[in-house]
């Protein structure tokens, strides 16, 4: 049996830096936004993900633009899916929670520009 001989440690920026491309990444998603007044002092915030560290516990909040053609429910628990395996392949925690917040939805262009008199 192997022994380490001392301790690995991941910073904060490397969770909210895989939950936010791995969020990006997912088809439906359009964009991350800021997570607003809640989560003005608390890691991560200013891009779409807020991050509760507590033991080998880990919990998240993803902020996100949806596309208006996705079905939204599908949408967020596929970004529960994607992100928790990310987190459990890379970093070898299981996330306690993702929670997934859809603040938005973005329709096309070509469906708000006025049509052609």
């Amino acid at each position: 049996m192997y022994e380490s001989p001392g301790r690995v440690t991941i910073a904060h920026n490397v969770l909210v830096t895989i939950a936010r491309l791995t969020t990006e990444s997912v088809p439906g998603v359009v964009r991350m936004i800021p997570s607003g007044v809640q989560g003005w002092l608390r890691r991560g915030s200013d891009q779409g993900v807020l991050l509760e560290i507590e033991s080998d516990s880990v919990r998240f909040d993803l902020f996100i633009v949806a596309d208006a053609n996705a079905n939204l429910r599908e949408v967020g628990k596929k970004v529960q899916e994607q992100v928790a395996r990310a987190i459990r392949d890379m970093v070898g925690m299981s996330p306690e929670s993702i929670n997934v917040h859809i603040h938005d939805v973005a329709y096309p262009e070509a469906e708000l520009k006025p049509e052609n008199p």
